[in-house]
């Protein structure tokens, strides 16, 4: 027998509001240097929907916030789990913007939005310790790492850790990337516990930071928008840079972390990568299988949700993995002994992945 960080329960919402592509049709975009493209918007949102593959997102409603959705996630989590909520040693909740009220431009993490979740859970134990994270869109992974080393340093050996967002409220609309961003909110608990040789757990992990030039290929700044006011702050993106980032270091990371846990990529059954943009992934997982000589892969093995929810950030991989669990994705399952990568990419630049068996 042996101790390993084990994934007991998962939980995600899914935001109510649906905003397809052609609901942008309208919308007038400006470039980075404030000058209105001369581009049809229809023409602009159909070469954005092949380069992507997202034809809608989904946007929160009115009424919430993001520690709203992350503690809906969290006690979908715990039931899925059945753990009594006392017994939580730690609570990480992974995001980028804190709440975000709607019609206000002021970010607001204070308290943090993992003491939220755990003001909103009616968690007494004072010994549960919540905390936020911010890695960029790998924040949720990057919060399964925190606990895995966490359980192994004995530290605690019970964690809630929830990716939340609501990127809808820090886009500018004259900007065409703001399609690409969307809400979400995903969960897990994790513990650890005494399995075989061959059972459950986190196999592997690693994890990686370029902040020279990277750090600002996403970052805040003024809306596109000629008459914005300037000093009102959105989410911006260098998408080419983005791109060129991930394609050269995401594949290189995941195979260091296969390599490390000591595994085959025949063995690797699905890949749970940041739904970022559906060109990206298959370009990294084409290079992944490129670096051990396999010149084609099955697309079954990378599981997709941005068609239709978009890129929600921290809360991408996990709301993909309980949708599977609990069989929402039609032709995608997990079973016993599945060895699964999660694999994420965002500002920072961040990158890591851990190694997963069921």
């Amino acid at each position: 027998m042996l101790s390993r960080t084990v994934i007991t329960g998962t939980g995600s919402y899914i935001p109510t509001e649906v905003r397809t592509n052609a609901q942008f049709a309208k919308q007038n975009f400006f470039s980075e240097q404030s000058e209105a493209l001369k581009i049809e918007s229809r023409l602009i949102i159909d070469k954005f929907e092949k380069i992507t593959g997202i034809a809608e997102r989904r946007y929160v409603s009115n009424n919430l916030n993001t520690s709203d959705i992350a503690t809906i996630a969290a006690k979908n989590a715990i039931d899925n789990s059945g753990i009594d909520i006392e017994s939580l040693d730690v609570i990480i909740v992974a995001h980028n913007f804190g709440n975000v009220v709607t019609n206000t431009i002021q970010t607001d993490a204070v308290p943090s939005l993992a003491n939220r979740v755990k003001h909103y859970l009616k968690i007494k134990n004072p010994k549960c310790v919540a905390y936020d994270l911010l890695f960029g869109c790998p924040g949720w992974v990057q919060g399964v790492i925190h606990t895995d080393a966490f359980f192994k340093a004995g530290i605690a050996k019970n964690a809630l850790v929830i990716g939340a967002e609501t990127l809808s409220r820090v886009i500018d609309q004259y900007d065409r990337d703001s399609m690409i961003f969307s809400d979400g909110a995903g969960a897990a608990v994790l513990q650890y516990k005494e399995v075989e040789e061959d059972g459950s757990g986190i196999l592997g992990t690693a994890a990686l930071s370029h902040s020279l030039e990277e750090a600002y290929y996403i970052n805040m700044d003024k809306s596109y928008f000629p008459q914005s006011d300037k000093a009102i702050r959105y989410i911006k993106m260098k998408g080419r840079k983005v791109y060129e980032y991930a394609l050269t270091h995401v594949p290189a990371a995941m195979k260091e972390c296969i390599d490390k846990s000591g595994i085959k990529i025949e063995d690797v059954r699905k890949i749970f990568i940041h739904q970022a943009n559906e060109k990206m992934d298959h370009a990294i997982l084409e290079r992944l299988f490129k670096l051990y000589g396999i010149t084609e892969y099955l697309h079954a093995i990378m599981p997709m949700t941005i068609s239709w929810l978009g890129n929600s950030s921290v809360a991408s991989i996990p709301t993909l993995l309980d949708l599977i669990q609990k069989g929402k994705i039609n032709d995608q399952q997990i079973t016993s002994g599945d060895k699964v990568v999660f694999a994420s990419v965002g500002a920072g630049m961040n990158i890591n992945a851990v190694i997963y068996q069921f």
